[in-house]
């Protein structure tokens, strides 16, 4: 049985990214979890250890050897996993397509807003089975974790920059068409991929704070270039090092206290009185609900 937050416990930080992310600078890794969760198996065993004195836990999102399609991904399994084991905080970082001729290949986007072109609603939350929450979301990202993620960016000198900017969620996996890239250009997107927004979502109702490293590797298909398998992995793997590093300096500039609005995100959420909460939805979500309960709310 996974053991839930322990509030005398500096909070854990979460990375979702490929599996390599872990292999950086500095990490010293000192355990493997395999985590039962309520809604399935995550994508792969957690890999746990420190990071400049701080708890993280590392999780490839498409399972070591990306064996996993992004419509394969159990999202819920993953954000549940993370938060069973005392994470507060998440970094992502994720491939994305770019939208824009300023946003080239091998350049990095920090996103502050999401669209979601997805249909699978009903696996996009932990809610539901008697117990409804409606989160606020007009801010999808955690505006003090992206700040920390620029700064950390910033010394990468040969790296191209963007704090800000909307990702598109497609569905894939097929990469976009032609007339489904103008379309989204039209609509003022940035950068499209096919992974981040549910991550974000799920995130935001464990009281998660979350924001994402975007590398670009390509330009969609708009600029009459067509996006292949082999040009992403070629800028991603150019990338991965440099991610490694970001990430490495982000994680000492997160605080010890979990604190911020997104650490608080069901306050205003859950609809269903505490009386009505089936015990079985409960049990299911006791990770995420314990808190709240404990905040003395619900009632």
């Amino acid at each position: 049985m996974q053991q839930e937050q322990d509030s005398r416990k500096v909070p854990a930080i979460g990375v979702i990214g490929g599996s390599g992310l872990y292999e950086m600078d500095g990490f010293v890794q000192s355990e493997e979890q395999t985590v039962e969760t309520p809604f399935g198996q995550p994508s792969d065993p957690l890999v746990g250890g420190k990071v400049a004195g701080r708890q993280v836990w590392f999780l490839p999102r498409h399972g070591k050897g990306h064996r996993l399609l992004p419509h394969e991904i159990n999202h819920r399994a993953n954000i549940w996993a993370l938060r069973s084991l005392g994470v507060r905080w998440v970094i992502c970082v994720t491939a994305v397509g770019s939208l824009r001729e300023k946003y080239a290949p091998r350049s990095l986007v920090i996103p502050d807003q999401y669209y979601d072109r997805t249909t699978r609603r009903e696996e996009h939350t932990f809610f539901g089975c008697g117990i409804a929450a409606h989160i606020s979301f007009g801010e999808p990202v955690s505006g003090a974790l992206r700040e920390i993620l620029a700064k950390a960016s910033q010394e990468e000198s040969d790296l191209e920059v963007f704090n800000g900017g909307t990702y598109v969620n497609m569905e894939g996996p097929a990469f976009s068409t032609r007339a489904e890239s103008n379309a989204n250009r039209q609509l003022g997107f940035d950068v499209i991929g096919m992974t981040n927004l549910p991550e974000a979502k799920l995130a935001r109702e464990a009281e998660m704070a979350l924001a994402t490293l975007c590398m670009v590797t390509d330009y969609d298909c708009w600029r009459d270039e067509e996006v292949n398998v082999d040009t992403v992995l070629s800028h991603l793997h150019a990338n991965s090092v440099m991610a490694q590093r970001i990430v490495g300096r982000a994680i000492p500039l997160i605080p010890d206290q979990a604190n911020w609005p997104e650490h608080r995100a069901l306050d205003s959420a859950v609809i269903t009185s505490r009386e009505l909460w089936p015990d079985e939805t409960f049990e299911r979500l006791r990770p995420i609900l314990t808190p709240f309960v404990k905040r003395g709310l619900g009632e």
